[in-house]
């Protein structure tokens, strides 16, 4: 049977009370975010050299497309609504936090674990071979770059039950809150230049999205009309920021040097969560029509089915291909980035780079489907929770530095067998068995 028919066969047995916009606000959040990164990526190759580059650098005029490209507050918002239907299940089933927590962790560690291997195998094939250190930092801290997205939102999965706690018995006081401590803290790292303080924000900025999905799951959705307000009004908020306030204009990354909206995150995510839920909230019923139709919901099943592996492996193809290129003399490097051809040929990058994707997904995405350990023999959460953090610190270190940086020696073997003691104390090492169709 095809993938497409399998796709078609779970789509049809879909239970009539699951909403499937949530499905398909993670599909197309994930796609477009793939879509943006291949898109900021600017290779040129020039008398023999492959020079990298950053659009949003090199071409600050297009750092507009951030605001459309930055869609992360969509996949914590579609976060927070699984969560919460994944807590209300465990809580009929009788399942604690440490068998829920399990479950959680499984899906999303498992594919991490692929990953992290295999640039770890690939970093000292290429010191074996004489590949320049500066090289092998380049690629591999590129390639890891969605990873950093995990470490925060496994930290956000842990915290989870506690903030659907906060949501159960506050309500929309428990968003207003993180968002009051977010912007305490924009105050303190602007105002009184308590830079360290910053970093907090990468809890509260997302605990705050992620209680929007709380909302969204509890029905404490208002008309369209209302929600269009909501979004006009986050996207004013937002502009009024940049053109007023001390925040650069790109939602992504860090074209402006020392200053980024996301390194660590600052309030304007909040403007922009509260944009981007509005509107997605006032069309949430024509959407949830157009769901119904069998095509739609079985591309949408299909993508969710090897989601976390299209979203961790597009940054490595693309390098792959780079690699590739190169040795066919730069080919497809030659046109200046930002030129007119350059955008006319985008469609066909993009295009090809999805054509050399799907196979790669379609290849790794069974680890997404390593099957979860019985609830009942779940690991006690303490030990989760140490697990955890340890592999959160481990991609984080090797997000920022990449293989073989000679910052501090052996740092990087150090953050991977962090990572990888991390997911064995937990007892997420893959297994060779595969889940049951969900």
């Amino acid at each position: 049977m095809g993938i497409w028919s399998q796709a078609s066969a779970l789509a049809a047995n879909t239970p009539q009370e699951r909403n499937r916009y949530v499905d398909f606000l993670r599909a197309v959040s994930i796609l477009v975010v793939i879509v943006g990164h291949w898109l900021i990526a600017t290779g040129h190759y020039v008398d023999g050299t492959m020079t990298p580059g950053h659009l949003l650098k090199s071409h600050p005029q297009v750092q507009w497309l951030t605001w459309l490209f930055q869609v992360m507050p969509i996949f914590f918002i579609v976060g927070g609504y699984s969560n919460a239907v994944s807590l209300e299940s465990a809580d009929r089933k009788g399942v604690g936090y440490g068998g829920w927590l399990a479950g959680r962790l499984n899906r999303l560690v498992t594919p991490l674990l692929a990953l992290i291997v295999f640039w770890g195998i690939t970093a000292f094939i290429m010191e074996i071979a004489g590949v320049r250190p500066a090289v092998i930092t380049y690629v591999s801290q590129a390639s890891l770059i969605p990873t950093w997205f995990l470490a925060i939102y496994i930290m956000l999965v842990i915290l989870a039950p506690p903030a659907y706690r906060l949501w159960k018995r506050f309500g929309v006081a428990s968003f207003w809150g993180f968002v009051a401590l977010a912007v305490l803290t924009d105050i303190a790292f602007f105002g009184l230049d308590w830079r360290f303080l910053g970093w907090g924000n990468y809890f509260w900025v997302w605990l705050a999205v992620h209680q929007l999905g709380f909302a969204w799951r509890d029905g404490k959705i208002r008309g369209p009309a209302i929600m269009l307000v909501y979004s006009a009004t986050g996207i004013a908020i937002l502009y009024l920021a940049i053109t007023l306030g001390p925040y650069p204009l790109a939602m992504v990354g860090s074209p402006d040097e020392g200053l980024s909206n996301t390194l660590p995150p600052k309030a304007t995510l909040l403007a922009l969560a509260l944009f981007q839920f509005g509107l997605l909230m006032a069309i949430e019923e024509p959407m949830r029509k157009a769901l119904a139709g069998l095509r739609l919901w079985t591309a949408t099943v299909l993508i969710n089915s090897m989601i976390m592996t299209v979203y961790l492996w597009h940054i490595t193809v693309m390098i792959l291909l780079g690699v590739v290129l190169w040795y066919f003399d730069g080919f497809g490097f030659r046109i200046e980035p930002g030129s007119t051809l350059w955008w006319q040929t985008r469609p066909v990058w993009i295009a090809v780079l999805m054509l050399l994707l799907v196979p790669t997904a379609l290849l790794l995405s069974a680890f997404e489907r390593v099957a979860p350990r019985d609830p009942a023999s779940a690991p006690p959460a303490a030990r989760q929770i140490i697990g955890a953090i340890m592999i959160c610190l481990g991609i984080t270190v090797l997000t920022l530095y990449g293989f073989s940086n000679d910052a501090v020696p052996n740092l990087d073997w150090a953050a991977l067998g962090l990572v990888v003691a991390g997911a064995g104390i937990n007892g997420l090492l893959p297994r060779l068995r595969t889940a049951k169709a969900r």
